[in-house]
Formats: structure tokens, sequence, C-alpha cells
């Protein structure tokens, strides 16, 4: 099963407002004229920001599979980990330090191993819990 990042206001204001600035002051420099032939390079990597916070924002999902693997994919940044591994899920919490392929506050900390844990944030955190459970009932919930 899979489920989409939830997307709060803090995170989309901070992705699309980041975008439309450097959209906007690369369209102002190339239309009065400033920027000048051996500067369009600098496209090139305004362009591939751009690209990368838009990936990161329409990129992020994460998946439950039969094959009792949880995917999670945000842009470029992705990974699998066993259901078999979590030991506890931790929910409507912010893991403000550490791994987070995420574009929300109050997700899950998914702990895993003895010390390793990720930060998702699913649309409904009820809805994931109840499908992981499915998959391995032995999961702590914790709020």
């Amino acid at each position: 099963m899979k489920f989409d990042s939830k997307k709060d206001i803090l995170f989309s204001v901070v992705i699309l407002g980041m975008n439309a600035f450097l959209i906007g002051i690369t369209i102002v420099g190339i239309a009065s004229g400033e920027m000048e032939k051996d500067e369009y390079w600098t496209l090139f990597l305004i362009l591939a920001v751009v690209g990368l916070l838009f990936w990161l924002y329409f990129g992020t999902n994460y998946e439950l599979t039969k094959e009792n693997k949880l995917i999670y994919r945000s842009g470029p940044f992705n990974g699998k980990i066993s259901i078999d591994r979590i030991t506890e899920i931790i929910k409507g919490k912010t893991l403000w330090v550490g791994f987070r392929p995420a574009t929300s506050r109050k997700g899950l900390i998914v702990k895993y191993d003895n010390y390793n844990e990720i930060y998702i944030s699913p649309k409904t955190n009820e809805l994931f819990i109840e499908k992981i459970l499915e998959l391995n009932r032995d999961i702590k919930i914790s709020e």
C-alpha cells in the first residue's frame, strides 16, 4: 500500500517560496540584461536547485510491501527497512535532528534495530499505523 507524504504549510511556504524567489531573480536578471553570456552557466545551478526542491516536495512517499518492507522515497533519497526490524513507532511527534524523508511536522518516528530511527509523515498517521500493524503486531505504538 502506498502513502503520500502530508505537506504542511511551513514546509510548503519554505519550498515553494524558495523556488519562486530563485525563478524570480533569474527572470529579472535575464530580462533586465544584467546577466552576461558568460554567466549563463549559473542558470544550470539555479534550475538544478529548483528541480531538487520540487522533487523533494512532490516525490516524497512511503510504501508497505507484501515482502514486509517499508520503502521510503524523498527525491533522490530512498531506502527500505524490513518491517520485522521495526520495534516502535512514536506518533504525533517531530524529529528535528536525523534522517527526515518527510514534508510535514507531527508525523511518525519509526525506530528500528537498536538505535536507528527515521522520521516520516504519511497523510494519515492512523491509517499507516493500522496497515503496518497488520504486517507486524509486535510493533510498540507510543504517543
